[in-house]
């Protein structure tokens, strides 16, 4: 089995439901307290034992190499000058998190494309894809927990999640399974945002995956489903019905962030906020005077 040493973040939407914000900035770099929402999903992978993270982009989606980049001489004076050298050390930590490699996408819309953008990079190996604009905390990484279950059973693994309120079944890709062991399930089907008296299970489908190189070959084979786009659902069906095992582990001691839509965002933002080390007890006090006004 060969060890996984790359992952591929897919960042080249538009954001639409964040316009008129989205219109020149990232979505994922939208900033949740101190850091933008890809910073943690890069966190999440290097914390993983990987050091190769390519990312997939797209118009209006500088500001994410930028992010990644060193900080520029006139910003190290500044911070110098201040004396802000632990400031300093953070962002040169960032820059060095990890090996970024950048890739323009390219072709049809649909989330298979930025996928399928990297194959000349990630070539004849498995690898893991994360999308950019969601993250799960969990100890230890999600996707650590994930490379353990490929290590040991190969095939395709996608990290579930347990859906606590029924009614939220119908958000998402909600898993048929069987049990394997433990926390980890065989996936006979997936179902898209099914009503939730027909779901197969509580489990939900969310964010990351680790991918055998055959997924390229896939891709090119499925036709446009849904709007025309190409989805990378269909060409794991695809290699599941050719006999490649799907597999699902059930991330232990997690939560999920879900910083796709305003609402779940804007949550987001108010949890991690409350446990900040600098901010959180000044601003646990102003949600209580908040709530006593209102």
């Amino acid at each position: 089995m060969k060890r996984i040493t790359k992952a591929l973040i897919p960042a080249a939407g538009f954001g639409t439901r964040f316009l008129p914000q989205t219109k020149a900035m990232p979505k994922e770099m939208l900033p949740v307290v101190d850091k933008p929402v890809i910073q943690y999903v890069v966190e999440e992978i290097v914390n993983s034992g990987i050091d190769d993270i390519v990312i997939v982009t797209g118009a209006t989606k500088r500001a994410i190499e930028d992010h990644f980049d060193a900080p520029n001489e006139e910003l190290v004076q500044t911070l110098m000058n201040g004396q802000k050298e632990e400031i300093l050390a953070q962002l040169n930590h960032i820059s060095e998190l990890a090996n970024f490699i950048y890739i323009r996408q390219k072709g049809p819309y649909g989330n298979g494309t930025p996928v399928l953008a990297g194959q000349s990079v990630i070539e004849d190996e498995p690898f893991a894809v994360i999308w950019g604009d969601e993250f799960i905390l969990a100890e230890p990484p999600r996707l650590k927990q994930m490379i353990d279950v490929h290590e040991k059973y190969g095939g395709i693994v996608i990290s579930g999640v347990k859906i606590d309120k029924k009614e939220d079944l119908r958000r998402y890709g909600i898993a048929d399974i069987e049990p394997v062991e433990g926390n980890v399930f065989k996936v006979k089907e997936i179902i898209e945002k099914p009503d939730p008296d027909q779901a197969p299970s509580d489990i939900a489908m969310i964010g990351a995956y680790i991918l055998p190189p055959e997924i390229f070959g896939a891709l090119k084979r499925v036709q446009p489903g849904k709007g025309g786009e190409i989805w990378l659902v269909d060409a794991i069906n695809l290699l599941k019905k050719e006999g490649v095992p799907l597999y699902t582990v059930v991330v232990k001691n997690s939560k999920y962030y879900d910083t796709g839509n305003k609402l779940e965002y804007l949550k987001t933002v108010v949890e991690l906020a409350r446990s900040h080390p600098e901010i959180g007890e000044e601003f646990n006090k102003f949600l209580k005077e908040l709530m006593n006004k209102s």
